[in-house]
C-alpha cells in the first residue's frame, strides 16, 4: 500500500462477498427523497445529505426496536413495481462499485403490498431490477452476481406463504429464505412448519438469530429449524468463557460451551455485522466487537453491512474499520471473504470459479 493510499481505498479495490444486506436498508437518500416526493410520503427532511445523516443518527440509539423504526421511511418508498426495481438496481450498482463480486440481498415481500402489488409481482419487480443492475455493472467494468433471499417477518403469520413464494421463484433469482424483524418474543421455532416445507424441497435457509436474544435463539435456529447459516449470531459469545493470554496453538484461552463448540466445530457461518451491532447495542465498539475473538478462536465468520443506509457504511468500510481498529490484516479480510463465498447459496462450480479466478488472484497481488 502506498503511503497515500488509505486502508479503505485498498480494501475497496479488492473483491468481496456480501451475505447479509437488507434491500430496504441500503437505499440512496436522494432516491428516497425523489420517490417520497412523488408518492406524498413525509420525510424528516428532503435534503439528501441531511436525510442520510438522520438515518444514521436515528439508528445510533442502542436499541434494536428503535433501529427497526427507521425502515418506516424506506419501506414507504418501495410500494410499486417501478420503485422496487429502481431500488434493486441501485443496490446492485452500489455493491459493485464497492468491489463486491457476489452478494445476497434480502427483503420481505409482505412489506411491499400497500400499493396494490401481489407477492409474486413484488418478487418479479425486484428480480428485474437486480438483473438490470448486474447488466449495468458489467458494462461499467465492475461485474457482480447477486442472489435474493426472500424473508418472512417473524412477528407475522405468513411464513408458510412466503416460503411457497420463495420456492416459486427459486429458478428466477431467489436463492434462499430468511426470517427477520424483532427477535424478542418471536423465536425461529414459531415458523418451524415453513422451514420444514423448505427443507423438504431442498431449499437453502439462513435465520436471523443471536442479535437481540442470546444463545437460545441460535440453538433454536440451528437445531429446531435447520439453519445453514446464522444471521448475526454475535451473542454466541455468551456461551464462551474467555481467559487470559493464548494457548500453545496461539488461540485465545477460552472455554467454549456446548453450543459454541457445535457452531465452531461444524463450521456454521455467522453473518456478523460490526457497525450495525454497535448501533443496536449488541457490541460496544468495532474494536471490541466479538467478530475478532471469534475469528481468532476458529469460528467461521463473515463480515457484513446489514443496513448500509442506517449504518452509513459499506462492506469495504466494515473491513477497513476492523483493520484500523481491531488489528485485522488483508489475510483476515481474504479469509472472511472466502468463508462468505463458501457459505453462499451460489452453486458450487460458480463458487469455485469465483474463488480461483477472481478472489484469490486479487489478494495474491495485494
Amino acid at each position: 500500500m502506498s503511503t497515500s493510499e488509505t486502508t479503505l481505498e485498498r480494501v475497496r479495490r479488492l473483491p468481496k462477498v456480501s451475505l447479509h444486506d437488507h434491500l430496504d436498508g441500503g437505499l440512496r437518500p436522494a432516491t428516497i427523497v425523489e420517490i417520497a416526493s412523488a408518492n406524498g410520503h413525509a420525510l424528516p427532511t428532503t435534503d439528501p445529505a441531511e436525510l442520510g445523516a438522520w438515518f444514521r443518527d436515528a439508528a445510533d440509539s442502542g436499541s434494536l426496536v428503535r433501529y427497526l423504526e427507521t425502515f418506516d421511511h424506506t419501506i414507504a418508498v418501495m410500494q410499486d413495481a417501478e420503485s422496487l426495481a429502481r431500488v434493486a438496481t441501485e443496490a446492485v450498482l452500489d455493491l459493485a462499485a464497492d468491489g463486491v463480486v457476489y452478494g445476497e440481498l434480502r427483503y420481505a415481500p409482505e412489506q411491499h403490498l400497500r400499493g396494490g402489488l401481489g407477492l409474486d409481482e413484488v418478487v418479479v419487480a425486484v428480480e428485474e431490477g437486480m438483473r438490470r443492475g448486474e447488466r449495468l455493472a458489467a458494462e461499467a467494468g465492475t461485474p457482480i452476481r447477486v442472489g435474493t433471499l426472500v424473508t418472512a417477518m417473524r412477528h407475522a403469520d405468513r411464513s408458510m406463504e412466503i416460503a411457497e413464494l420463495a420456492l416459486r421463484h427459486r429458478d428466477a433469482g431467489v436463492v434462499g429464505f430468511d426470517i427477520a424483524g424483532a427477535e424478542i418474543g418471536f423465536p425461529p421455532s414459531n415458523h418451524k412448519a415453513a422451514f420444514d416445507r423448505l427443507h423438504a424441497d431442498d431449499f437453502p435457509v439462513t435465520i436471523h438469530a443471536g442479535e437481540a436474544v442470546g444463545p437460545e435463539s441460535i440453538r433454536d435456529a440451528l437445531h429446531t429449524c435447520g439453519a445453514e447459516r446464522i444471521g448475526h449470531g454475535v451473542r454466541i459469545v455468551e456461551d464462551i468463557e474467555l481467559g487470559e493470554g493464548r494457548d500453545r496453538l496461539g488461540l485465545p484461552v477460552a472455554r467454549l460451551g456446548r453450543l459454541a463448540t457445535w457452531v465452531r466445530d461444524r463450521g456454521i457461518v455467522l453473518e456478523l455485522c460490526p457497525s450495525s451491532n454497535v448501533q443496536t447495542g449488541a457490541a460496544t465498539s468495532v474494536a471490541e466487537h466479538p467478530v475478532t475473538v471469534l475469528k481468532d478462536l476458529g469460528f467461521s465468520i463473515s463480515v457484513n453491512t446489514d443496513n448500509r443506509l442506517m449504518s452509513g457504511t459499506s462492506l469495504s468500510r466494515e473491513f477497513a474499520l476492523l483493520t484500523d481498529e481491531a488489528g485485522w490484516d488483508l489475510a483476515d479480510v481474504e479469509r472472511a471473504t472466502i468463508t462468505a463465498l463458501s457459505a453462499s447459496f451460489l452453486p458450487f462450480p460458480d463458487r469455485l470459479a469465483l474463488a480461483g479466478e477472481v478472489i484469490r488472484p486479487a489478494y495474491a497481488q495485494g
